[in-house]
């Protein structure tokens, strides 16, 4: 090695993390035998801390940004030439890394299969998915350094991000089976729940030195079998309130919409051989149980009425047959 190398190599310093990608969470100066000289100049740039490691062991932590100078025992010229027969490497080592001290934003996290759970409104298996960001950043780089990325040179924010986010998942799916949200209720937590898991992964990663900063849940999604199921439920509840509404049980409504269908239904009379005389035994059923549902009792012929219109809405019968039950009734009056 020539004595200008050995001069090169002694020279004061400017140490920075240069052209810091927003993508690297921790990363290290890049410097062959970390032999860092008195005099140097470390810059701290906003949003950066620093760990400085001599001799194997953490010597400070700078988590202000500014320009700093540093000591070591690796005093110029002396230490290098009293070196000449260890390669001029010197035994006092000097590591610096540099740390994202600022939020890393918006990391997407979704779950890639379903969470599974029971309804607990229409007591049926969910199959829900869910999509969302969440910010973090550094706070306890000591710990972070001791327990996570050791001597690492770098790591990046995706390899952090997918590590938490698999606590996230299993988070969510807690939250859900303790909660017992409705497939009706959940767009309608969806803040709740998301404040639930950030708290409860602070709990667990302030003990590795993160801080989850915010968390959203920004989408959910139900598979189609269910969507089918709760459409299917959807409707039967809705027919229970529109028969209950009209005075008749789900079961003698289903009835009469049965005699409805089988009255439209020509084809299959005629396929089984019933056509003839059948169509006109179905539709005198129908005229029986309708008078049957409007003369329960001793209603009024204002509520006959209104049971009259909800027979036509669910289309039992027709605009010809509401019209003359209404006239007959309306001449009662």
């Amino acid at each position: 090695m020539s004595f200008l190398r050995i001069f090169n190599n002694q020279l004061s310093r400017v140490i920075r993390w240069e052209n810091s990608n927003p993508g690297i969470l921790w990363y290290k100066y890049p410097h062959k035998r970390d032999e860092i000289i008195n005099a140097s100049k470390l810059i701290v740039a906003p949003g950066q801390g620093c760990l400085l490691v001599y001799e194997g062991k953490l010597a400070d932590i700078i988590e202000n940004e500014g320009i700093f100078n540093l000591e070591t025992d690796n005093h110029p010229f002396i230490t290098t030439l009293s070196k000449l027969r260890q390669n001029f490497e010197s035994e006092h080592k000097l590591a610096i890394y540099f740390y994202r001290k600022a939020q890393t934003l918006n990391q997407p996290w979704g779950t890639p299969s379903p969470i599974k759970f029971i309804d607990n409104e229409y007591k049926i298996p969910v199959e829900l998915g869910l999509n969302g960001n969440f910010s973090y950043r550094i706070t306890n780089p000591k710990f972070f350094f001791t327990e996570i990325t050791g001597s690492r040179d770098e790591l990046q924010t995706g390899e952090m991000s997918r590590i938490i986010t698999e606590r996230i998942l299993q988070l969510i799916a807690n939250v859900i089976h303790e909660k017992k949200y409705s497939y009706i209720e959940i767009d309608g937590h969806i803040d709740d729940m998301a404040n639930e898991v950030a708290g409860k992964i602070n709990e667990e990663y302030g003990l590795l030195g993160l801080q989850l900063t915010d968390f959203r849940i920004e989408g959910t999604q139900f598979d189609e079998q269910t969507q089918a199921r709760i459409a299917r439920m959807a409707d039967i509840s809705a027919d229970v309130k529109a028969a209950e509404q009209a005075g008749l049980s789900y079961v003698e409504l289903e009835k009469l919409r049965a005699l409805r269908d089988a009255a439209r239904n020509e084809g299959g009379l005629a396929g089984a051989g019933l056509q003839l005389g059948v169509g006109m035994e179905i539709g005198k059923k129908i005229n029986e149980q309708t008078d049957s549902f409007l003369s329960a009792g001793n209603t009024a012929v204002t509520e006959k009425l209104r049971k009259l219109k909800i027979l036509l809405d669910e289309k039992i019968i027709t605009q010809e047959d509401y019209d003359a039950k209404k006239r007959e009734l309306l001449n009662q009056w």
